[in-house]
């Protein structure tokens, strides 16, 4: 289900949704750079860019906003079925995209009557081309916010620049711990006890953002990669839909590396 906007809300339009702030940034005139001078505040613009990513201290946030959501993933989609079995965030998924045909996660966007895309990495001339035309992709669909649920390629810095401080990626380890795409192996082979789950902001370095959520894991003594991977799909079951929801309805506060989530216990 999806409560109706607030009153006064612009039918929660992402088009209309408060634009990210700077950390630090004062409410009032800043300081030029360089100079003792103040320098007037800009007058905002009348149509901001759209962003899912607000700074919680300018207003309450958005409960019962809409969104439009893209998923992109590679494998099973186990990811996109915590989003789609979401309550909230369920009915916001408007686009999954996957880099392989036979990725069951298209076929559980298509269950849903989710438009599902391939977008096939030998149909583009090099890594660049396949970013601009995801870009346009996601453009034309008017898609708001993009989460990578497993999603096995990097993206660069075109999608980077397009929708940032609107990309969320989950990431099977407790970051900046075992980056890359082995890390339940990695944390196997280093004999750790303790690993987890990373829900993060993207930037242009790999799985680097500001972290929004973790979730620890137990690294059990008698635990393959099977046993341990099981349990940690489970933390990230939990915790990718909070972020999400948090995410969109703008209770996400970043500060430096440091994020803060309004209203979600466990988060930020």
């Amino acid at each position: 289900h999806q409560p109706p906007p607030h009153e006064g809300d612009p039918g929660g339009d992402p088009a209309h949704f408060p634009q990210p702030t700077v950390p630090g940034e004062q409410e009032g005139a800043r300081t030029a750079k360089g100079s003792g001078r103040r320098r007037a505040r800009a007058t905002p613009p009348t149509h901001p860019p759209r962003s899912c990513l607000t700074r919680v201290t300018a207003g309450p946030y958005r409960a019962g906003v809409k969104a439009r959501v893209a998923v992109l993933a590679s494998g099973r989609g186990t990811n996109l079925q915590a989003l789609l079995d979401d309550a909230d965030v369920g009915p916001w998924i408007v686009l999954v995209v996957s880099d392989r045909n036979d990725a069951f996660a298209l076929e559980r966007a298509r269950t849903r009557d989710v438009k599902a895309v391939v977008l096939d990495p030998a149909m583009q001339a090099d890594r660049v081309a396949y970013d601009h035309a995801l870009r346009e992709l996601l453009e034309t669909e008017g898609i708001d916010c993009v989460v990578l649920a497993g999603f096995m390629r990097i993206v660069g810095p075109e999608i980077v620049d397009a929708f940032r401080g609107r990309i969320l990626n989950v990431h099977p380890a407790l970051l900046p711990s075992f980056v890359g795409t082995h890390a339940v192996a990695d944390a196997l082979a280093w004999g750790v006890k303790v690993t987890g789950v990373t829900v993060h902001l993207v930037d242009d370095e790999i799985d680097h953002g500001p972290i929004v959520a973790q979730e620890p894991v137990a690294v059990r003594t008698d635990d393959d990669w099977d046993t341990l991977e099981s349990r940690i799909h489970g933390a990230e079951h939990r915790l990718l839909p909070a972020a999400v929801r948090a995410l969109v309805e703008g209770r996400i506060k970043v500060e430096g590396r440091v994020v803060h989530v309004l209203g979600e216990p466990g988060l930020g």
